[in-house]
């Protein structure tokens, strides 16, 4: 059980000499496996393979289809140029209104934290985003701060990334007092999967700041497929809730992986069970070389209405596509049975 005692001297931390340990070769993945090289499917590409040991752990040996394998692994149908698919499906870009500082939305706004994230999955928005023109360390985070502070319909800032809590605990700490001091402010919200994929992230450090954290915190995570929800992730997100967070999940539907009503069921069965409530299933961003994740969207309406059927509506996340330039997330209503 992880617990959030006074937080150790900042340090290589375990969680981070797992991440510098991830896999990053396709070779020693089909390796800890147990698979041949060649049955992976693989195709080089410009966003390279990384997974972290304890997240392949959680993969069936032997299995090139398993659905967490599928999500990490490089494979050539990322190189097929389908038409509406692009670097910036989100329009970003247009977006932005300081380095590193996003505002799509009426009240809120994004800060990019990191282009650093612990797993490298295929279906990401933000595979080709310009982290360059983003980062945000020293002035750079000034001129989004700067930027936040002086508009007082922001109440809610979102970290984001790359994945945020892959800065280690003293920058979170440093980048949370500089929040907690623009008095317009309402709550923080975080964007992670580290929880999921690293759950050692979830040290004593990281704890102390949630629960010292004056701001209501709001932390989003990215579960995928019930196979990914074990112990350590349980013991994770316990105690994430212990320190006084707020956790929900969205999940992105994905052809091959989780378009099936009973893993979506399972899934947010599982969630539930680690006191995560889940909030949103997206559909898949049109994203350059994730084309062959797509679900139409009249098998996502059906895939909703099966699981309004059979769950409580607590536990039935909103199924969303994000749209550039609408001013909310667009729902796709569910299909029920006979409809």
């Amino acid at each position: 059980m992880i617990t959030a005692s006074v937080p150790p001297r900042q340090m290589s931390a375990p969680w981070q000499r797992e991440l510098a340990a991830a896999i990053t070769r396709p070779a020693e993945l089909a390796e800890a496996l147990g698979l041949p090289l060649e049955a992976f499917g693989y195709a080089p590409s410009a966003f390279p393979l990384r997974v972290p040991r304890s997240f392949v752990a959680r993969m069936r040996r032997g299995d090139p289809h398993d659905p967490l394998l599928r999500q990490v692994l490089p494979g050539a149908a990322e190189l097929i140029d389908a038409p509406g698919y692009d670097s910036d499906p989100l329009g970003e870009q247009t977006a932005q209104r300081a380095p590193a500082l996003l505002q799509k939305y009426r009240g809120r706004a994004l800060l990019i934290t990191t282009e650093t994230c612990a797993v490298h999955c295929r279906y990401c928005f933000r595979r080709e985003f310009p982290y360059a023109r983003h980062h945000g360390d020293g002035e750079r985070w000034g001129e989004a701060l700067a930027a936040i502070a002086a508009d007082a319909s922001i109440e809610e800032v979102i970290l984001s990334g790359g994945d945020p809590l892959a800065l280690g605990t003293t920058r979170l700490q440093a980048l949370g007092q500089r929040l907690l001091g623009i008095a317009h402010l309402r709550r923080v919200r975080i964007h992670t999967r580290m929880p999921v994929v690293l759950p050692a992230r979830v040290d004593a450090q990281l704890l102390h700041w949630v629960r010292t954290f004056t701001l209501p915190m709001v932390i989003v995570l990215h579960a995928n497929h019930p196979a990914e929800i074990d112990a350590d992730v349980q013991s994770a997100c316990a105690a994430l809730r212990a320190a006084g967070a707020t956790l929900l999940n969205q999940t992105v539907l994905l052809a091959g992986i989780n378009a099936d009503a009973t893993v979506l069921a399972q899934l947010s069965t599982r969630l539930f069970e680690a006191g995560v409530l889940p909030y949103y299933l997206h559909a898949l961003d049109p994203v350059r070389g994730a084309a062959h994740f797509a679900v139409p969207d009249e098998q996502a309406r059906r895939l909703a209405g099966a699981l309004a059927a059979r769950l409580p509506g607590y536990l039935v996340p909103r199924l969303v596509r994000e749209i550039p330039g609408a001013t909310a997330k667009t729902a796709l209503t569910p299909l029920l049975d006979g409809a």
